[in-house]
């Protein structure tokens, strides 16, 4: 993969993609997880979003590619200001939406979405009653879509197929470090049981599988940064069939906690009711009228199953080596999870009061 900093292979990549303008720059742009990303600057009148896809994670990337475009197609016919409102991809000068470079790495480019702001922590209920209704808007956009989507991960939120991962996982213990986490270990196997009756309810179809966007923390909502009001979802690389109370899940673990998911001061994490009732009352507007009964029966446990698999998806990759997230320090994985861990037993905690405003909005 070409450095960061490697000004021209970057270039080069660039302008592989059909663009408006010469390129006159390819800068770092955020810090994400999975992907890096770079802001493309030319002497036309657009700038563009350039993004190698980590194809550790994801196996089909031309299929991811295709779900997006599939799903961004739909969007931009229902809406008023498609370039705003939705991703735009930018094809490759072959006509496809990545380019392969000589190292195998898979690039795609989008246009950058401008006067635009993202946030990690949503800093007031307003914030979090829009960000709610941009992804209430975003399921109810495509609650009509009715083309087949791949899965772009395996198993993404089946926690059957987690469970299955965290067994080998702890039998493999790559990185030597499974035998100084019993608390963490416990804290998982305590809760197998009811995580798994949950999915169940997906598996038997009691809960219906529609388009999700499937990783909904606050930065991946755009906002406009003139009204404040939530324009779109970007990173679109997991959009697939699953329940939307995913989406409202990892929705609240992101909006509602008091400090960020790697704050290593865990007693600075709880769930913000606050900003829980704001997101719910912002999500249910849109989405209200396509959710049937049992998604909103079970909307309220949602954020405690998708927080519990994050706890364990962060503690599985610290065992494994720290193969799968970024991370800053060696640690990192581990302080991930028990900030997590907490944020789940404030959610446990708060449950009955969820549920109250749950039902309240309905």
């Amino acid at each position: 993969m070409p450095s960061r900093n490697d000004a021209e292979t970057l270039r080069a990549i660039a302008g592989s993609f059909s663009l408006e303008g010469r390129v006159t720059g390819v800068e770092p742009l955020g810090d994400g997880f999975i992907n890096d990303t770079f802001i493309i600057t030319t002497d036309g009148p657009r700038r563009y979003i350039l993004q190698r896809k980590n194809g550790n994670v994801f196996q089909d990337i031309p299929a991811m590619m295709d779900n997006i475009a599939a799903v961004t197609r739909h969007i931009r016919k229902k809406v008023r200001d498609p370039l705003r409102e939705t991703l735009t991809l930018v094809p490759a000068n072959d006509g496809g939406y990545f380019h392969r470079s000589p190292d195998g790495g898979f690039w795609t480019v989008c246009l950058f979405i401008e006067d635009t702001v993202t946030f990690d922590v949503a800093g007031t209920p307003e914030l979090a009653f829009q960000g709610g209704a941009g992804i209430g808007r975003f399921q109810a956009l495509l609650s009509d879509f009715t083309l087949p989507l791949s899965d772009t991960i395996k198993g993404f939120h089946d926690m059957r197929w987690r469970f299955r991962q965290w067994d080998a996982s702890l039998r493999a213990d790559k990185a030597g470090r499974a035998g100084g986490l019993p608390e963490e270990i416990a804290f998982i196997e305590g809760r197998r049981q009811e995580m798994l009756d949950f999915w169940k309810l997906i598996e038997d179809g009691t809960i219906p599988k529609r388009v999700a966007h499937n990783d909904t923390k606050l930065s991946n909502i755009l906002f406009d940064r003139a009204s404040g009001r939530a324009l779109c979802a970007i990173d679109l690389d997991t959009v697939m069939r699953g329940t939307v109370l995913s989406d409202v899940g990892d929705a609240i673990r992101s909006y509602a906690n008091n400090t960020a998911e790697d704050d290593p001061d865990y007693s600075r994490v709880w769930l913000r009711l606050d900003m829980y009732e704001a997101y719910m009352r912002g999500y249910l507007r849109e989405a209200g009228g396509f959710l049937d009964e049992a998604e909103k029966r079970w909307m309220a446990f949602a954020p405690l199953y998708i927080t519990f698999e994050q706890v364990l998806r962060f503690l599985m990759d610290h065992i494994d080596g720290d193969s799968y997230y970024k991370t800053k320090y060696p640690e990192h994985n581990l302080v991930r999870t028990r900030s997590q861990m907490a944020l789940l037993r404030s959610m446990e905690d708060s449950y009955p009061q969820m549920q109250e405003i749950v039902a309240g909005l309905l």
